[in-house]
């Protein structure tokens, strides 16, 4: 994706802004941060309802009684099919804002909500084929993807100072979609029992449609921002657009991952009923989604990758507690555990996140003093990369809740119990602070600061 200032060409109809520079002062505080505020809102919005749509799957198991014939392994992997499915089609989400507005791509997306929500309504029964079920969950897909364009746009919207904050909210609002049908589920599985799911969907179908209505009557397009297929060659090039997917692996793809397996976790290792585990799920999601903006606030004021660093400790020693917690049967302790988890996955989305427009920006300056690059030249080069960055490491990071899944998936079968599962995130965490650290704190050797920097600019990204 490009995005510039007033050499585009001008594209008509709908609500198209033709000139944007949140990164000119003047032009920010005259207009820029009004209108990029607004965007923002309303697609925290669709956002939140495309993570619920997103998660539904890991609430429709909590109503699968004993009718369904569907065991604890099948429920592990009816809940990762969704991720694996958003993961993929988060690619071109990210360049549809590009290709068609990303008013009009909000549009789009909250609408193609209805399909799973629709469908879902139609085959919640007993007797439904599992097949049946998978295909209908693979279409829950559609929400992750919602993610990944909402990100873009957002990202285009703001100056580099405030995006730490301006992704972290925008993010945070999505993911607090997850805790929030959670707390829907818990409220119908309450009042009317655990034979209702229904009852679920029909909440959240008129919810979608508020979610288009106001995409469409409040939201803009920037016409500067141009699909970029060169952009998404140039950055899987790039080294640290892999090093900060597997980084977003072990912060979304826990978080994510963790939050659709928490009930089944909590029923198949403690004995949880359906009620019961609906009275926990919400908890973690809710502390994680919650602090994700703060993670973007202390990145933007600390560095992201400094942060980034202390969390993956962080969840090295959260994982450690919940796997003696497993060992030793305490619901408490895992739960005090679990909840660590979450909070630190959710802090780390923020920090990782911050990180992206962060290095493309070193990089940008790097290119501008080899090549002699214009300041608007080097500005719109860090855009272009960043926001095709975004989608990429958004798709990668989210294959890690299928692989959260798809471990405890294992762990239950094998050993009937989730401990080899939260040794392997413990070992996986440690890879990630090694890796951070190795990367972009530590001290590039003999040579002068100022030589390292030039040579790998994204090893400043500590002071960023």
């Amino acid at each position: 994706m490009t995005t510039g200032t007033g050499t585009t060409a001008v594209r008509r109809g709908g609500r198209w802004i033709q000139e944007w520079d949140p990164e000119d002062e003047a032009f920010w505080e005259r207009t820029g941060h009004r209108t990029a505020n607004r965007n923002l809102l309303f697609s925290v919005l669709s956002e939140h309802i495309g993570f619920s749509i997103w998660s539904l799957w890991s609430v429709m198991v909590l109503f699968m009684g004993p009718a369904y014939h569907v065991d604890p392994a099948g429920k592990f992997f009816l809940v990762a099919m969704p991720t694996l499915v958003g993961a993929f089609v988060r690619i071109p989400y990210t360049f549809a804002v590009a290709r068609y507005g990303g008013r009009n791509w909000t549009i789009v997306s909250a609408l193609l909500l209805l399909l799973p929500t629709g469908a879902a309504f139609l085959v919640m029964e007993p007797g439904t084929s599992y097949t049946t079920f998978m295909l209908v969950g693979a279409l829950t897909g559609l929400g992750g993807g919602n993610f990944a364009s909402s990100m873009t746009n957002i990202n285009a919207f703001f100056p580099l100072r405030r995006k730490g904050w301006a992704l972290g909210l925008n993010a945070g609002g999505g993911n607090i979609g997850v805790p929030v049908i959670q707390l829907v589920t818990l409220a119908v599985i309450s009042a009317a029992g655990a034979g209702h799911p229904r009852i679920v969907l029909g909440i959240y179908i008129p919810l979608v449609v508020v979610a288009t209505t106001c995409a469409a009557l409040f939201m803009d397009n920037l016409a500067p921002m141009r699909a970029d297929t060169g952009a998404f060659r140039e950055v899987v090039r790039e080294k640290h657009t892999w090093v900060m997917s597997a980084l977003y692996v072990g912060t979304f793809g826990s978080f994510i991952g963790f939050s659709f397996a928490f009930g089944l976790v909590l029923q198949n290792q403690f004995g949880r009923t359906p009620l019961q585990a609906a009275q926990l799920t919400f908890v973690g999601p809710l502390l994680g989604s919650l602090i994700r903006p703060v993670g973007g606030l202390l990145a933007d004021r600390w560095g992201g990758a400094r942060i980034t660093f202390g969390n993956f400790v962080a969840m090295a020693a959260a994982a450690g507690v919940v796997l003696y917690a497993s060992s030793v049967k305490s619901l408490a302790v895992f739960l005090v555990g679990f909840v660590g988890l979450f909070v630190f996955s959710g802090l780390g989305n923020g920090s990782t996140y911050k990180m992206i427009p962060g290095i493309f920006q070193a990089r940008a300056r790097s290119r501008s003093l080899a090549e002699g690059l214009s300041a608007e030249q080097e500005a719109a080069w860090s855009r272009r990369l960043s926001g095709a960055a975004i989608g990429v490491i958004g798709a990668v990071g989210a294959l890690g809740g299928l692989f959260i899944n798809l471990a405890f998936r294992e762990s239950f079968l094998t050993a009937k119990s989730g401990s080899p599962a939260f040794l392997s995130f413990l070992a996986a965490y440690a890879v990630c602070f090694v890796l951070t650290w190795a990367v972009y704190l530590r001290r590039p050797g003999r040579a002068p600061a100022a030589a390292a920097e030039a040579a790998d600019p994204a090893r400043a990204l500590a002071q960023v």
